[in-house]
């Protein structure tokens, strides 16, 4: 698991569940997302799978004070692609009734295809205990960045519809979407998946998302700055060299011809290639304003084009590299 996703579990593990139906509503949705209907023995059991030992051990808390029902647990071991440890809490004596109970099994004792019908009508303050429980059984959540979200693996497309639901009543925009075979919930906006951490019970959670969201920011900040100064340098040099090969085309085409005082401007331009308009001013003796320089190179310029429209040859202009025009 991602460190963020433990964080965020062990802040929700540790929020005391004062309610009984926060408490029912939570464990139902656990038993949802990430347990199962088995019959052993005859008889219908009820087992879950956590990827969180502390979740485990409420989920077993829960079902022993809230229905009164003994846990069998178990650990298994990593293998294969899964690379941390599964704990397996199962009711074998009274999983009927617990099923029924918190709704795995409708009235005619059949499995339910999406969230259990007393989950979907509850009152708005039980419905954070259910995305809580979401989250303590299939939940996610990513660092800050265009990919930023909490995401729920649900058992089924009607399940994930149902929790969209859920979260539009506490205010969430959350989105069902199936990806790679598997019905996934996804909070994507940076403040709600904030509200939602708050209001599943890990206000701590938050703040470390904050600070990870303010850094990378701060980040994206300094690469677009400098990838602008990059643009600008990459401008700048490529107007210079265009300059001087409009200048150089110019002296050329003018030979002799050139009056003194723009000749001077043209091999100001050509001796000091990557300066500033005004800093070629400051090279200049006496020195020249900015706007002094740029209109004596633009005469010259235009002076030339003029005698190669006379000519029928190349203008200024045609002397640009292609890659720089």
């Amino acid at each position: 698991m991602h460190s963020l996703t433990v964080a965020v579990k062990d802040e929700l593990v540790s929020t005391p569940a004062t309610q009984t139906t926060h408490r029912v509503a939570e464990l139902a949705t656990i038993l949802r997302f990430a347990g199962g209907l088995h019959v052993i023995g005859g008889n219908l059991a009820v087992e879950v799978e956590l990827d969180h030992m502390e979740a485990a051990k409420r989920v077993r808390r829960d079902i022993r004070d809230v229905f009164g029902m003994a846990t069998d647990a178990a650990v298994m071991q990593p293998s294969g692609s899964r690379t941390h440890p599964l704990y397996v809490v199962r009711v074998r004596q009274g999983g009927e009734t617990l099923a029924r109970q918190t709704g795995l099994l409708d009235s005619r004792k059949r499995p339910v295809r999406g969230l259990p019908n007393k989950l979907t009508t509850s009152p708005v303050g039980d419905l954070p205990a259910i995305w809580r429980g979401a989250f303590l059984a299939t939940g996610s959540i990513s660092e800050p960045g265009r990919s930023a979200a909490i995401e729920i693996v649900a058992p089924t497309g009607e399940a994930a519809m149902a929790m969209v639901g859920i979260g539009a009543r506490i205010g969430i925009a959350a989105k069902a979407r199936e990806v790679r075979m598997a019905h996934r919930v996804m909070v994507r906006d940076g403040d709600a998946i904030s509200e939602l951490l708050v209001s599943m019970g890990a206000p701590g959670a938050v703040t470390e998302w904050e600070k990870l969201r303010e850094r990378r920011e701060v980040r994206a900040t300094a690469n677009r700055l400098v990838n602008f100064d990059d643009a600008n340098l990459r401008r700048s040099a490529q107007a210079a060299v265009a300059a001087c090969a409009r200048v150089e085309r110019a002296m050329e085409l003018l030979g002799d011809d050139i009056p003194e005082h723009l000749k001077y401007a043209g091999d100001l331009r050509l001796s000091h290639r990557d300066a500033s308009l005004d800093e070629l001013g400051h090279h200049a003796d006496p020195p020249l304003t900015k706007d002094a320089v740029a209109g004596r190179i633009r005469r010259l310029l235009a002076m030339a084009d003029k005698k190669a429209e006379d000519l029928g040859v190349a203008n200024t202009l045609e002397s640009v590299p292609e890659e720089i025009d």
